[in-house]
């Protein structure tokens, strides 16, 4: 049988930017000193500052939204 393995890059459509990059490290920082529900997350987002994409403090919804059109 042959071992099947995701390719860490082969979902990618583009390299990410700096904004992804900086959001996908907040949101480990979060994750690991706030928590994972979704409410946690929102809070941990906002108190560190890394706003929605349209510069406002996120929501749960706005969150939502842009977790679904990064694909997340």
């Amino acid at each position: 049988m042959t071992q099947r393995y995701l390719e860490v890059h082969q979902t990618r459509t583009h390299e990410p930017t700096p904004y992804e990059y900086k959001l996908a490290a907040t949101l480990e920082e979060v994750f690991t000193q706030v928590g994972h529900d979704l409410a946690d997350v929102v809070r941990g987002l906002n108190a560190r500052q890394v706003h929605a994409p349209d510069g406002r403090p996120w929501t749960e919804q706005s969150f939502r939204d842009e977790m679904h059109r990064l694909g997340a």
